[in-house]
């Protein structure tokens, strides 16, 4: 049998008669194009009286991609399953190493996923408690790099991005400003006309600028800065690292020599560490001129009479605190992001859920951050 065909650039030829030994005889280029009239050809050979040995000669072969491959292991496979004695004659260097590539075997459909069996409450809670302990391990292991990573700045300052360190300063900071300024001059305001409703009764209107003032600068201006920012930057550093661990690039640049924690975590910690304190000066400023604006249309106060109250209800520790609280929140809130964008798996479903754990959990660090603050400022 002798079969030539102009599109697959190839020649196949069967010495042997039905039933008895045969040799198979490829040459040409055995590539994808191909690999539809080859298997036509090969069930010829095994069918309607399969040989009683089959030797496939490709010393001829030129050319063998993957396709041609895949053709010669089904072959192989028909042959194995019909018992029938089969040997691979005339391999080049390039075809074994092509040939070991194929696993026809993988090729299998996978079965469907099977349902999990809910566990009872017992079960649950250890599984909830093992995995606690393992992102523990987890972000132990991160804070490890993290500090290792600054090491080697403090060396070679050289060696960080200072340029990625400007446009995550913008992204966090600039890009943040709009949000930070209405939340923070709604806030204000807000807390200004509710307590101007019970002040005004006790002629006490000037006092709502000490209020707002203190209320802004030393809790909620730092925890609702926090918080916008945790929502904004923290769940874009999870999901911009995870999917660059989806992709592969992260792997990509370890083989390269380069620690992802200092080509693209520590870029991300340096830039909210320095905006931070910022935007909570700016939500604080924002907060108490919303104040401002209730108590000069409202409570018929001045400006200066408000501002006089706001500037002598402050002092420079208050401003010091809510500016260090915004340096904590900023290292929990990169510093989680990025730790969390590390660990993805499972493709885009797993960059969604990191994503809002890294939200959730910088959340709750935040809010147990402050309250060791609160803590701490009424012992000492």
């Amino acid at each position: 049998m002798r079969n030539r065909r102009s599109k697959e650039h190839y020649e196949i030829s069967l010495k042997g008669a039905p039933g008895s030994d045969q040799v198979l005889r490829l040459s040409g280029r055995l590539d994808l194009y191909a690999t539809g009239h080859l298997l036509e050809q090969f069930k010829r050979v095994l069918k309607p009286k399969p040989p009683s040995s089959l030797s496939v000669d490709i010393s001829g072969v030129k050319y063998l991609d993957s396709g041609g491959a895949m053709a010669l292991k089904l072959l192989e496979s028909q042959a194995a399953h019909q018992q029938v004695p089969f040997k691979l004659e005339g391999m080049t260097k390039q075809a074994q190493q092509m040939l070991q590539l194929i696993q026809p075997d993988k090729l299998a459909a996978t079965p469907p996923p099977t349902s999990e069996r809910r566990g009872n409450i017992i079960e649950n809670l250890g599984a909830a408690t093992r995995k606690l302990g393992g992102d523990l391990l987890d972000v132990i292991a991160f804070v490890g790099r993290i500090f290792l990573a600054l090491v080697h700045v403090v060396r070679r300052p050289r060696s960080l991005r200072w340029r990625d360190v400007e446009l995550y300063m913008e992204r966090v900071g600039v890009d943040g400003l709009p949000i930070v300024a209405l939340i923070s001059f709604l806030l204000g305001l807000i807390m200004a006309f509710m307590s101007a409703i019970q002040l005004k009764n006790f002629g006490a209107n000037v006092y709502v600028a000490d209020l707002v003032a203190l209320a802004m600068v030393r809790e909620l201006g730092p925890i609702m800065t926090a918080v916008l920012v945790a929502g904004r930057s923290g769940s874009s550093f999870a999901a911009e690292i995870g999917t660059m661990v989806v992709n592969e690039e992260v792997d990509a640049l370890t083989v390269m020599g380069f620690d992802p924690a200092v080509f693209l975590a520590l870029p991300k910690i340096v830039a909210t560490l320095l905006m931070m304190p910022l935007l909570i000066l700016f939500a604080d400023l924002m907060a108490i001129l919303g104040g401002m604006i209730i108590g000069v249309l409202y409570l018929d106060l001045t400006v200066y009479t408000y501002v006089q109250h706001t500037m002598g209800a402050l002092s420079v520790a208050d401003i010091t605190t809510g500016a260090f609280k915004g340096v904590v929140f900023a290292m929990l809130i990169a510093g989680i992001g990025c730790q969390r964008g590390f660990t993805v798996s499972g493709g885009a479903e797993g960059v969604g859920k990191v994503t809002t754990s890294a939200v959730v959990a910088a959340m709750f660090l935040i809010i147990v951050a402050d309250s060791i603050f609160a803590i701490v400022q009424y012992y000492f």
